[in-house]
Order: structure tokens, then C-alpha cells, then sequence
């Protein structure tokens, strides 16, 4: 097959957008002998004029000749996807090995077959991730029509839409991904294999599962991914206590904090909101429903205890019907962010210096701006405990500490 190849002229890339690592990835690959592109994600972003996340390379060098031109600096990780990250400073650049593949419908459970440039974009998930970068030309390299959708704005899967979605069942929530992200529309073919093999989803890895889930909730975009995933049917699926909930009355109470949280991760650019902040816009809502109608429907304020008690019912409720095993850190953390709120809100309470000292008081603190942000009247409750936590901060330094503990520094102001 030949491909479309596109000169600066068309795309008007400028190489000075690349980030420098990863140049210097592709020419040290260049000058040992193999061929080397940016590949997926870093190309359709560069084109849509927005910046990469990450830079992925493509090579011809199998993993131990990676290893061999880099030696120290690369890590060849995984079995069935075998991958070399090269560490470069604090950043790691993946390279993967031209892969090969039968387009047959069965579950991949192996992906090590090596091929050449054509063969490993022709097994890729869409088009619009199908395209390569030449750095020494400059030139974009295009087997599948690639450029063409994503100047149409349209998202369609590489060869059978439903043979790859068998072949590996999360392509169907990056499918949703990418159009939450983009805005991009369905092709009319992924729309119906989509429908046609949703029930698939459940094969897939429950890590992956849940890596894509989080990632979406960092992205700034998880309002449209939650609303795609449950009119997809893929939600009450995977995570079917939450599915009900935002079919229910309260639902909106959720979304209105997803797009809280929205706001704000857009305007980080490296560290986002930390994933128990954004695993509670999921669960704090059908706690608030749980304390209207157990306790303030009845006319009765709940004591903390009582409000640590129904979060745990919740908080297990939902991971117990959930596809995906969460981690512990952020199943704790969570819970300790719901229960928090009602130490915070409604009204500006007295308080302990003691407080400022738990480990999960700034990641309460930034749920409590997502709340402010859907209420207004939180406002001014969110600004007296953000200058109350300053000075705090303040008075530690002034007593010997250089820097706050490191729980501290993640937290976003």
C-alpha cells in the first residue's frame, strides 16, 4: 500500500513544537541504522494545533536493540506488549517496535509479532491516531486516511470496526474518549459495532478499565465522556451503581461537579486534580442524597459519626458492583474527602489547628473548590478555609520547616 505523504507545507508543523527529547530519541535511533517516527496521539495533537501529552515513537529496532543504543537510560517493561521507556531527566519517552497482526476477531492476548511501518499502523485503533512523523523530512506518512478525518472531524476505526472492537474491547471506551475530547462524530460503521459489541467490554483487563476511567476524569473532559459512556450503555456496565444514579433525580447534582472539576484540570498543565478529589464528584452526590433523605428530610442533623457511616455503605456499595478493583490509597482517601465536607460546610466552623495536620485535609480542601464552584454560596466558606490553611502553612515555616510535607505540594491552590 502506498501511503499519502504530506510535506510541511500541507500540515505547517514547525519542528520547534516537538519537544527536544524526543528528537533527540528519534536521531540517536536514526543514526544506529533504523527507521524511527512520532507516531499517534503527539501527531493528531500537533495537528490540532494543541499540545502533547506525551511523545510516542515507533521504530524498527526490536527491544533489545533499543536497549543496546540507549543502554542505561532504557527500561524494556511488559510481556505482552513489550515496550522500552528511555529515561530522559524526569520524563520517559515510550518507543515501541513496528508490531504485525492478523485482522481476526479474537481477544489479543499477545501483541509481540513484529512487523514493518505499514503492518503496525494498520493494527492501530483509528485513523486518527494512524499517522507517522518523519523528523528527518518532516513529513507526515499517512496508510489510513488519517489526515482526511481529522480535518473532517471524524472518528473511525482502522480496518472492521467490530472485529477490532472484539479484538480488544477498551478501544470502545477511547472511542467515546476521543469524542468527548474532540467533539469528533461517530462514523456511521464504529457507531454500530459499538452498539452491536458493548457486551464485549467486559473482557476486557479491569486495570485498563480503570486507567482509561481515571485518565478521562484528569482529562477535562469527563462530563461528555460519563454522559457518552451511559447513553452507550457501557456505564451501567461497568460501573452500574453509578449508571442508576445518574439516571436518577439527583443525577445532574454529578455532572455539575464533573464539570467543576473540568474547569479546573483544564487550567493545570502537570499536576491535575489528585484521583480521589475526582473519585469523590462521583460518590459525594449520592452521599448528599443519603443524608437528605435519612436525616434532613426528617428534620435531624447527623453527627459526623453517622456521616462516616454512610459514606462506608456507599463507598462499598460501589466498588462492590464495579467491573474494576480500585486501589486502596484512593478507595481511603475518597471516603476521608466525602467525611471531611461536613467538618468544612455548611458554615465556617471552629476549628483546630489539628485539622490542617491530617493527610487528607488539602485534598478536601480541593474538592471543597469543585463544590464552591456548583454552589455559589460555598464560596465564601472555600476562600475562609483556603486563608485559614495559608496561614497555617505560614506558621509551619516560620518554625523551621522549609517546605510543607509532600502530601502538601500536590495540592492546588
Amino acid at each position: 500500500m502506498q501511503p499519502k505523504v504530506y510535506t510541511v507545507s500541507d500540515h505547517d508543523i514547525s519542528p520547534n513544537l516537538i519537544d527536544p527529547d524526543a528528537v533527540y530519541v528519534l536521531t540517536k535511533l536514526r543514526e544506529a541504522g533504523y527507521k524511527a517516527y512520532l507516531v499517534g496521539g503527539s501527531v493528531r495533537d500537533l495537528l490540532l494545533k494543541r499540545v502533547p501529552k506525551d511523545y510516542d515513537i515507533s521504530t524498527s529496532a526490536l527491544p533489545e536493540e533499543i536497549k543496546d543504543v540507549f543502554q542505561r537510560r532504557c527500561i524494556l517493561i511488559g510481556r505482552r506488549f513489550r515496550l522500552a521507556h528511555i529515561r530522559l531527566g524526569r520524563k520517559i519517552i515510550e518507543v515501541a517496535t513496528f508490531r504485525s497482526g492478523e485482522d481476526e476477531g479474537d481477544l489479543i492476548v499477545h501483541d509481540n509479532q513484529w512487523g514493518n511501518e505499514e503492518q503496525d499502523v494498520l493494527r492501530r485503533d483509528f485513523t486518527i491516531n494512524g499517522l507517522f512523523y518523519d523528523p528527518t523530512t518532516h513529513e507526515i506518512i499517512d496508510y489510513v486516511g488519517g489526515w482526511e478525518d481529522i480535518h473532517k472531524n471524524v472518528l473511525r476505526t482502522i480496518g472492521d470496526a467490530e472485529i477490532r472492537f472484539r479484538q480488544d474491547p477498551v478501544r470502545m471506551i477511547r472511542l467515546l474518549k476521543f469524542r468527548a475530547r474532540f467533539g469528533f462524530q461517530l462514523h456511521v460503521e464504529s457507531k454500530k459495532a459499538l452498539i452491536k459489541c458493548r457486551e464485549e467490554i467486559v473482557k476486557s483487563s479491569q486495570a485498563r478499565v480503570l486507567e482509561e476511567m481515571l485518565r478521562m476524569m484528569e482529562s477535562g473532559a469527563s462530563a461528555p465522556f460519563f454522559s457518552l459512556m451511559m447513553e452507550s450503555g457501557l456505564l451501567g456496565l461497568l460501573f452500574p451503581a453509578l449508571d442508576t444514579f445518574l439516571k436518577g433525580p439527583k443525577g445532574k447534582q454529578s455532572f455539575l461537579y464533573f464539570t467543576g472539576a473540568d474547569k479546573i484540570n483544564q487550567t493545570l498543565t502537570k499536576q491535575k486534580l489528585d484521583r480521589s478529589v475526582l473519585m469523590a464528584c462521583i460518590l459525594y452526590p449520592m452521599l448528599e442524597q443519603e443524608v437528605e433523605e435519612k436525616y434532613l428530610s426528617q428534620g435531624n442533623t447527623p453527627h459526623l459519626g453517622e456521616v462516616i457511616m454512610s459514606a462506608t455503605a456507599i463507598l462499598k456499595n460501589f466498588t462492590h458492583n464495579s467491573f474494576s478493583a480500585f486501589p486502596r490509597r484512593i478507595t481511603v482517601m475518597t471516603h476521608a474527602i466525602m467525611s471531611s465536607q461536613y467538618r468544612l460546610t455548611p458554615s465556617k466552623q471552629a476549628y483546630s489547628n489539628k485539622v490542617f495536620r491530617y493527610k487528607e485535609f488539602p485534598l478536601a480542601l480541593s474538592f471543597l473548590q469543585i463544590r464552591a464552584l456548583v454552589n455559589k454560596e460555598l464560596i465564601e466558606v472555600y476562600s475562609h478555609w483556603k486563608a485559614l490553611f495559608r496561614q497555617h502553612l505560614h506558621q509551619t515555616e516560620d518554625k523551621g520547616h522549609s517546605h510543607p510535607p509532600p502530601y502538601i505540594r500536590r495540592r492546588e491552590s
